[in-house]
């Protein structure tokens, strides 16, 4: 642990010490966000290197890639707080992607940073943490090589972002990528008993699988949901969590797929019918029939294949553009005619 910090522990989770306020009045997000790199969960061997790094005190500059909501910012700021101890708030520079960062925000902010003179524990150096750091334009990138050679005795760089591609060659040859991957269902799980327990949330098993189901990996999302849930409703169930993440229940959508495999179109058009009259959009109710076909048991590993390429194409026509009504109907519609008898389409003269 870093020297000068504290951290709140409740029912085995270490509470964030330096997200202002009481911990009591935070989003659950950030009241539970890891303190220090053992907290974190999932990505182990990248940790485990993190945890060498702290160890050493040599860290180089990094780019760490990945998924939203899987820990790249917080594993940053852990690194950060352990190297630094108690100079932490002096010697560290984290800039967002709500923040200005043109080119005149490198060679100015950055660059006056990376110049300041700050007591540090020997051999460590200031670190500047550039949060969402593909979105930065391409000058600013530009200026930011320069930079990181004059200072880097002195200063190193920590990027996060979703596609280290869109970070240019220049600054990713000056750095150690770590790619993150998505969370496991367990990982997710643990975690979110973990906080049910410290919350004294009252929960049913269906409703954790609801949250895992919606958060698709993502610890924040999940984490976001169950305090939503939990303040709308005060029970955490799959349908309360539906409800509140706002996408159709898979339930209903695996009955509508079972239904196409059966080639009942009718009762398959009933189903779409009332989903759509209950407001979902076009892109939610294609990407959770996606998500359940992949998971319907019953379904032969042809009819998977037949149906997922179906609804894979109908999602590049919404992606397109073209979210209507007409284009969920011709897909159920095609679903349904994947098991049908070729005769039946035989016009007799």
């Amino acid at each position: 642990m870093a020297q000068g910090e504290s951290s709140k522990t409740v029912h085995g989770i270490k509470a964030n010490p330096n997200a202002g306020g009481s911990n009591y009045e935070l989003p659950w997000v950030e009241k539970y966000r890891p303190v220090y790199l053992d907290d974190i969960v999932g990505n182990t061997e990248t940790i485990e290197r993190l945890k060498i790094i702290a160890k050493d005190g040599n860290m180089p500059h990094v780019i760490i890639s990945g998924m939203p909501g899987i820990g790249k910012t917080t594993s940053i700021l852990c690194l950060a707080r352990q190297l630094l101890g108690d100079a932490y708030k002096e010697a560290v520079l984290e800039l967002n992607a709500s923040d200005e960062r043109g080119i005149d925000v490198v060679r100015n902010r950055i660059k006056g940073f990376a110049q300041k003179k700050v007591t540090l524990p020997a051999g460590r150096q200031k670190i500047v943490i550039l949060d969402e750091a593909d979105s930065m334009t391409s000058g600013a990138q530009q200026a930011l090589r320069r930079t990181m050679e004059i200072y880097s005795s002195t200063t190193r760089f920590a990027f996060a972002c979703n596609q280290s591609n869109k970070i240019i060659e220049p600054l990713q040859s000056r750095c150690a990528i770590l790619r993150y991957a998505r969370l496991t269902d367990a990982q997710v799980v643990r975690r979110i008993n973990q906080i049910c327990t410290a919350e004294k949330v009252e929960f049913s098993d269906d409703g954790i699988a609801a949250l895992v189901f919606s958060a698709e990996g993502d610890m924040r999302q999940a984490i976001n949901n169950l305090q939503s849930t939990f303040a709308g409703f005060g029970f955490v169930n799959g349908d309360n969590v539906f409800k509140v993440v706002d996408s159709p229940h898979p339930i209903k959508v695996q009955a509508m797929i079972k239904c196409c495999h059966e080639t009942k179109i009718d009762e398959a058009m009933d189903i779409l019918k009332e989903l759509w009259d209950l407001g979902y959009s076009t892109h939610d109710i294609i990407s959770t029939m996606f998500r359940v076909t992949k998971t319907i048991p019953s379904l032969s590993e042809h009819a998977k294949l037949e149906f997922i390429k179906e609804i894979g194409f109908t999602h590049m026509r919404i992606l397109e553009g073209v979210q209507t009504f007409l284009q969920l109907s011709g897909c159920v519609a095609r679903l349904c005619k994947i098991n049908m008898k070729p005769s039946l389409f035989i016009i007799k003269k």
